[in-house]
């Protein structure tokens, strides 16, 4: 077997000696029975001398593996395909492995729960952050494995499919409809996400940016109430950030009530309880729009810098309530960094460890960062150096020594590093720092 080289937080997850260009899946699903059929086919590129590849696949069987035009000698075991290659591959060449297979889907479990593909009461949501993806299709699982995807799901005709990407066609057979949808811009395996259920589309706004609501028919009206200021922040976001890098943003509203909203390329995902028509969870809307530029489009290259995502999209609440006349950023930073200075500080930003990597206080304090280094640096250049990081890895991989590099780059006096340095390597709490003078 190669060395692997997966992500230490989740170990036996991801290969890092190949890479998969694009994934194309023709996947059948019957929901009464649970019942998944798939054909896959991964375009994968060597990054090491290979005679074999792992790919992960939880929970469904395979029955036929080819590459190319060839059958390929295959074995299935504890979350793995080990798939023999017909000849050895040098780094850099590139072949199409093809696998067939089917089951009854379910979630995976994992440290953080479960995860992954989840029946409702009436349909299926997939939830796949960190370690979900392979509970449907046989994949790469690692955040800095981005490909671009061609998906098309067959089901049941009154049910709707709503997938990561744009719908390119949708054809009636009998009483089921295929629906194909493609990702042209490279994404992660856990950012990839399929929706089906007794739902209905409603448009929230046609531009600059194409905004749809995905939800069943009786929420429509709370949904869109609770909605109503999206485009507001999508404007305010693609000021302070740069352009939307997709080509549409979809708000998908399950019919059962979720623990949390989720996001996905293009995507997030709201239970109805979050989305109550009251108005009281604007943050988590701003939050996960934020995340189409901030993990979405840049994609963390290993767990351990989870707060590239999850820090930038928390200060994007920051920003959003001062924008539409809620406490100021400024505020908010101050209240927050009292709450974790009474809470223990026990874990490093950079590298928070798996079972703290969705901790509220690594969120908190990824935002802390950027306030505070927004402080140090003043607006007009904190602003120039977020533009410039999200326009030079516009849908690529990121990791927090590029952060930390990239703030380098816009402040030769070495300040801004050392005050990252405290931030992110050390587990006691800076001090914010005195605005600079403007």
């Amino acid at each position: 077997m190669p060395v692997t080289s997966g992500d230490p937080y989740v170990p036996g997850r991801g290969d890092a000696t190949y890479e998969v260009r694009h994934y194309d899946l023709d996947l059948s699903y019957k929901v009464s029975s649970n019942r998944l059929s798939g054909l896959a086919r991964l375009d994968v590129v060597a990054t090491s001398p290979l005679t074999q590849l792992r790919i992960d696949l939880v929970g469904l069987r395979v029955s036929k593996v080819t590459t190319g035009r060839l059958t390929s000698r295959w074995t299935q075991r504890g979350g793995h395909v080990i798939v023999t290659l017909p000849r050895p591959l040098a780094p850099g060449e590139g072949t199409s492995i093809t696998l067939t297979y089917a089951g009854n889907p379910g979630p995976a479990r994992s440290v953080w729960g479960d995860v992954g593909w989840e029946e409702l009461d009436d349909g299926v949501l997939v939830a796949s952050q960190p370690t979900g993806a392979p509970t449907w299709f046989p994949c790469n699982d690692h955040p800095r494995s981005k490909g671009t995807y061609r998906i098309a799901v067959e089901c049941d005709s009154p049910y709707a499919v709503c997938v990561t990407g744009t719908l390119t066609g949708r054809y009636v057979r009998g009483s089921r409809t295929r629906h194909v949808y493609d990702q042209p811009d490279p994404m992660a395996t856990y950012l990839a996400a399929v929706h089906i259920g007794q739902y209905d589309r409603a448009l929230l706004a046609e531009g600059p940016v194409r905004q749809v609501v995905v939800a069943p028919r009786r929420l429509h009206r709370q949904v869109l109430g609770e909605l109503q200021l999206q485009p507001r922040m999508m404007e305010l976001f693609a000021d302070l950030f740069g352009p939307y890098p997709f080509d549409d943003y979809t708000v998908v509203v399950t019919p059962d009530e979720l623990e949390i909203p989720l996001e996905a390329q293009g995507m997030a995902t709201f239970g109805p309880n979050w989305l109550s028509g009251r108005g009281v969870h604007q943050r988590l809307i701003a939050h996960e729009l934020a995340h189409q530029w901030f993990g979405n489009s840049l994609t963390v290259t290993s767990w351990a810098d989870i707060w590239l995502n999850e820090g930038f999209a928390c200060y994007a609440e920051w920003l959003w309530s001062h924008a539409s006349g809620g406490p100021t950023a400024d505020t908010l930073a101050s209240q927050q960094r009292t709450r974790l200075a009474g809470l223990a500080q026990d874990f490093v930003l950079a590298d928070p460890g798996p079972e703290t990597m969705f901790d509220d206080r690594v969120y908190k304090r990824g935002a802390l960062t950027l306030h505070a280094l927004r402080l140090h640096l003043g607006d007009e250049g904190f602003w120039s150096l977020l533009r410039t990081w999200v326009s030079e890895h516009e849908h690529g991989s990121v990791s927090t020594a590029d952060f930390v590099q990239h703030v380098a780059a816009h402040d030769p006096s070495g300040e801004a590093e050392r005050l990252l340095e405290a931030w992110l390597m050390h587990p006691a709490l800076p001090l914010l720092p005195r605005p600079a003078r403007r």
